[in-house]
């Protein structure tokens, strides 16, 4: 019995260890790669970082979805935590704040995932998001101060702004101004890959 006990245990760590080289990215169409080849969004170049410049054996998942807001991440968490990723990359919101949504739900649903991912045994790494002030500088502000106050409550390591760099940029956006180009993901994949490099 001892001996069969053993051997599933032995099982389940194998089972662990070969999926512990997945990075689940998280996100909304900035992540997806919303008018470029999905090649050619941030969190693919990121993965091709790895491989390259640190040799690694990583896999990334995108499970970015156009138009997600912070309510349906946590459904698609629980579907994406049978491929054991070892770090979420947790990078919604922005649609919230431009729906100019309840921002007390927003931080309720973000914390939902990160206990959720936590519980998994997952680090979770925190990409925060802006708002144009157009909205309002107090529900702006409010915006911003959400992931402050998430990072703080979680104590997670986190990037203050995924578009830094990118965002109102021309030359590294769409014609829509929002959703970064193909030069815009190449920008973001450099500074994320700077963020997570001394985290693998």
């Amino acid at each position: 019995m001892k001996k069969f006990i053993l051997i599933l245990f032995l099982i389940n760590i194998q089972i662990l260890s070969a999926n512990s080289n997945n990075i689940l990215f998280l996100g909304d169409s900035l992540t997806e790669g919303l008018g470029v080849n999905k090649e050619e969004a941030f969190p693919k170049l990121v993965e091709t970082l790895i491989q390259s410049e640190l040799k690694k054996d990583i896999t990334v998942i995108n499970a970015g979805v156009s138009g997600s807001t912070t309510s349906d991440g946590l459904s698609r968490l629980k579907w994406y935590l049978k491929k054991k990723p070892y770090i979420v990359f947790l990078a919604l919101g922005a649609n919230d704040g431009l729906r100019g949504l309840n921002l007390e739900s927003s931080q309720k649903n973000l914390e939902e995932i990160i206990q959720y991912a936590q519980k998994s045994n997952a680090k979770v790494l925190l990409a925060g998001m802006l708002i144009p002030p157009n909205y309002g500088p107090d529900y702006s502000q409010q915006f911003k101060k959400m992931y402050e106050n998430i990072k703080i409550k979680y104590n997670l390591e986190s990037m203050p702004f995924l578009l830094q760099g990118v965002a109102g940029v021309k030359e590294l956006n769409q014609r829509d101004g929002i959703h970064p180009n193909v030069d815009g993901h190449k920008y973001i994949a450099k500074e994320v890959f700077e963020f997570l490099k001394e985290k693998l």
